[in-house]
């Protein structure tokens, strides 16, 4: 068994493991990742189509440059073609010129050194290359064209390489410094949205916990964001208020069933050693044992009833529903009360509208319809004379159906129509009545079963009971028969169990 010492709040563990472990924190990090990942296949594509773009530029300016060398080769010689290379390759720029003999000398240009065979092979082509005859100086690549001359003569045209792989190292820094940036910002945004996260996530193990050691009345905190959290502190403090409901209920019941069944038990066991002490004769001992039985089968109605209510309002009876014509359910009862409102000198008026469907347990409305009647005609009758009328009403408003129940008594004040739904609340007017005010608590939890309203209103003079009920037609549902039904709707009610 677990006691209040037993339940303590779990020791306070370090930060960051703890952050690390958030579900916050590996959602963001898997953000992180997705992110990087199509951050780097962005940028790595535009960078290839950058270089794929400078390199289409650069081969249009080769062809360019070898078919306006080719003409003048053709219009004027190879004179004429050596002398514009040798001007072009003393100018500045990235252009590379070379003219050989068929024999592979060089006759003009800027290019000194290129691997073996270059000039064997017309056509574009990327190679290493120098500009001094004894390549000392640091190889650099170029993308270049062989043309063949006339005469065997070679034409080398080119383009050095430098500009695109100094974009292409300007754009492999710009990656880089981009996923780092995307890296930091992205630990950051980590750790800052599972620091909030398990800050709110520990003030609510906090308030659990205090829950838990007894302070029932601790709630957790709203932010007024509206996000998930919000509305799971919503939805939790909403279940807790409910549950401090039941539990202030219980002590309740707990505490009315001590005071008000001591009175009927101290009866019994008075008559009982009475009957031990005075009684002379067979028929004085039946006459205290039937006594008895009397006080013993009002306690039985009393703790059936408190069942009843326990199972309405744990739900435990809720799929036992059906389609059900409450017009025929509303008559019959008012005809089967009808000679118990007149032994009891008033009249019973019955206004049904033909034809009501609502969903719901033949069981339950029943009896709440019988405790409601029973009530009328114990508490319905005028104080001061006048119509002793008890009208039992249903009708069609709206998507509900609207019962009620209406007498010309004395009623009960505006002040008192929320507590006498509680359990064993019985008023002082009532007192001289026989029963344990447990009826109109069975009434309203029927009526909360069924998703509906009960309201107490102002008959003037005298109360009306009024239960709307929805009156949609549900899908039958199959379920075993209740294992203890509560009184059929084929008799009144023999509990009487009024709330007023």
């Amino acid at each position: 068994m677990t006691t209040r010492a037993d339940v303590s709040p779990p020791p306070r563990q370090r930060f960051l493991p703890t952050l690390f472990r958030t579900t916050a924190f590996k959602l963001t990090a898997a953000y992180l990742v997705i992110f990087a990942l199509f951050a780097a296949f962005v940028l790595g594509y535009v960078a290839w189509n950058a270089q794929r773009l400078l390199t289409d530029q650069i081969r249009s300016t080769i062809d360019a440059e070898i078919q306006g060398l080719a003409e003048q080769a053709r219009q004027g010689g190879i004179r004429r073609l050596v002398n514009i290379v040798e001007r072009r390759s003393r100018g500045p720029g990235a252009s590379l010129y070379l003219v050989t003999t068929p024999v592979g000398e060089r006759v003009a240009g800027n290019v000194e050194a290129i691997p073996p065979g270059t000039l064997d092979k017309p056509g574009e082509s990327e190679i290493e290359y120098s500009r001094t005859a004894e390549g000392i100086d640091t190889p650099s690549r170029a993308i270049v064209r062989v043309f063949v001359l006339p005469a065997g003569f070679r034409l080398l045209v080119g383009r050095d390489l430098e500009e695109r792989d100094r974009l292409g190292a300007v754009i492999r820094r710009a990656i880089g410094w981009s996923l780092a940036l995307i890296f930091i910002l992205g630990c950051f945004a980590s750790w800052f949205v599972a620091r909030r996260v398990l800050k709110r996530i520990d003030g609510m193990s906090d308030t659990a916990h205090g829950i838990m050691e007894g302070d029932l009345k601790g709630r957790l905190a709203i932010t007024g964001t509206g996000d998930e959290l919000d509305r799971l502190a919503l939805n939790l403090n909403a279940m807790l208020d409910r549950i401090g409901e039941l539990m202030a209920g219980m002590q309740q019941v707990t505490d009315n069933i001590a005071h008000d069944l001591k009175t009927p038990l101290t009866r019994l066991r008075n008559r009982a050693e009475e009957a031990l002490r005075t009684a002379q004769s067979p028929d004085e001992l039946r006459g205290a044992l039937d006594g008895a039985i009397e006080e013993a089968d009002n306690l039985i109605r009393v703790f059936n009833a408190l069942l009843m209510i326990a199972r309405l309002e744990a739900g435990r009876i809720s799929e036992n529903m059906s389609e059900l014509d409450i017009s025929e359910i509303v008559s019959g009862l008012a005809e089967l009360y009808e000679p118990l409102a007149e032994e009891a000198g008033l009249s019973l008026t019955c206004e049904v509208a033909p034809g009501l469907k609502i969903p719901g347990n033949r069981e339950l409305i029943g009896q709440a319809l019988n405790n409601l009647i029973d009530n009328a005609l114990k508490y319905g009758a005028p104080e001061r004379g006048g119509d002793g009328a008890v009208i039992v009403a249903a009708r069609q408003v709206g998507d509900q159906v609207e019962l009620s129940v209406a007498d010309h008594g004395p009623g009960i004040p505006e002040t008192d129509r929320g507590r006498v739904l509680d359990r064993f609340v019985r008023l002082d007017t009532s007192r001289s009545k026989p029963g344990f005010g447990l009826g109109l608590s069975l009434v309203a939890g029927v009526v909360r079963l069924h998703g509906g309203q009960l309201r107490l209103e102002d008959n003037a003079p005298g109360l009306r009971v009024v239960i709307l009920l929805p009156a949609n037609s549900p899908k039958p549902v199959d379920t075993p028969a209740l294992a203890e039904p509560a009184a059929s709707t084929a008799a009144p009610n023999p509990a009487g169990l009024p709330s007023h």
